[in-house]
């Protein structure tokens, strides 16, 4: 399918957004939603480079040897992701648990995406199986839909597996374990989500895919990872 861009606005905007309905969502049982992005920006007053930063420090205090372009990494997940190639499990675990913390930290803090509980709220009236896939803890994950009302809409949690980065997004098996819970098949299923991860991994798993792309450079990205369209709101959604 070719990619979608969604505008804002116009007579011109209405037809594109019934399209994608029709296309999408139209027949999709079930909803996978990526966490920081479609529904939140979980790092936004606890900034993600930060915790980076803290990762970097357990490495390094433990020993490791950092590459410089590991040193300067700003992605706390990719730190992460370079624990796990150290070959010593108990760090991958420390490194996992202090960054469980900081997102578990973060949440009180962080900033809801406009139009998300609303279409949240849309697909669960609708009938909808909505489920979160995300490369977060479930912990955070399901602290932030607490603390937000919004745990009663959502039929499941699949965070990260504790220790085991290698499972992350890209890797389809979030989707596919999300698609086990809820009883639905991938042809049945969309995912949106915010980055190429979440694109490649809805691909493997042959789940459609909306990009969700609230900023501009994420757009030619998402487009060129294969999303099947891409919005910049999720209120174009509703």
């Amino acid at each position: 399918m070719v990619p979608v861009h969604l505008v804002d606005g116009g007579a011109g905007a209405g037809r594109v957004n019934g399209a994608l309905n029709r296309a999408l969502l139209g027949d999709a049982e079930a909803i996978l939603l990526d966490f920081d992005g479609p529904i939140c920006s979980i790092f936004a007053g606890l900034p993600a480079p930060g915790v980076a930063r803290q990762l970097l420090r357990v490495l390094s205090d433990a020993g490791v040897s950092l590459p410089e372009s590991v040193a300067a990494e700003t992605d706390p997940m990719e730190v992460l992701r370079f624990s796990a190639g150290v070959d010593r499990p108990e760090l991958v675990r420390q490194v996992d648990d202090e960054l469980t913390a900081a997102e578990l930290a973060a949440v009180p803090l962080a900033r809801p995406t406009p139009g998300a509980a609303e279409f949240i709220g849309a697909a669960r009236y609708e009938g909808r199986l909505v489920a979160v896939v995300s490369n977060n803890s479930s912990a955070a994950v399901h602290a932030y839909l607490e603390a937000h009302d919004l745990a009663d809409d959502l039929a499941h949690v699949v965070g990260r597996r504790h220790a085991e980065p290698n499972l992350m997004k890209p890797n389809p098996e979030p989707i596919r374990e999300a698609l086990r819970r809820l009883g639905a098949t991938s042809a049945a299923a969309v995912l949106i989500g915010d980055s190429t991860a979440d694109v490649e991994a809805a691909r493997t798993a042959g789940v459609r895919c909306i990009g969700f792309a609230d900023r501009g450079y994420r757009y030619d990205r998402l487009t060129e990872a294969g999303a099947d369209a891409v919005v910049k709101s999720m209120f174009e959604l509703l």
